[in-house]
């Protein structure tokens, strides 16, 4: 097996689990959201207390359900990155999601930086099907 090939099905991998890792801490704003409809119900309101304004409730609600679709947006494109870096396909959505898994450290920085230096090279390049520039000549 080549060099490339092998590097391609080793980061098709790690797209899989970096996308899990992504899923499963999409969850975790689900305690926010419980917190804030605990709010908005009034179920921590005890005796003596002043009820929590509804609306603090609702930011923990709206904020939390944003972050969880964030996550979990992002889970999936990494999830479809890997397919397609094992299909050999899509070399321009695979080149922008890992650009954009550099924003999320530690995981995501490494599987980005790596993934970009192995479809920037020439010969990855040729397995996905797309020329290269010198193929393309000078810009006219």
């Amino acid at each position: 097996m080549n060099q490339d090939e092998e590097h391609l099905r080793l980061l098709s991998i790690f797209h899989y689990v970096v996308a899990g890792l992504t899923a499963l801490s999409g969850c975790v704003p689900f305690i926010h959201i419980t917190i804030g409809l605990m709010i908005v119900t009034g179920r921590f309101d005890g005796p003596g207390h002043d009820n929590a304004p509804a609306l603090f409730g609702w930011l923990f609600v709206i904020i939390g359900l944003f972050i969880v679709a964030m996550m979990w947006t992002l889970a999936t494109v990494l999830f479809l990155a890997g397919r397609r870096l094992s299909q050999r396909r899509s070399h321009l959505f695979c080149t922008i999601v890992a650009a954009v898994s550099c924003l999320f450290f530690p995981f995501g920085t490494v599987l980005g930086v790596f993934t970009l230096i192995v479809l920037s090279r020439p010969s990855v390049k040729l397995l996905f099907g797309v020329e290269s520039d010198a193929k393309r000549g000078p810009i006219a």
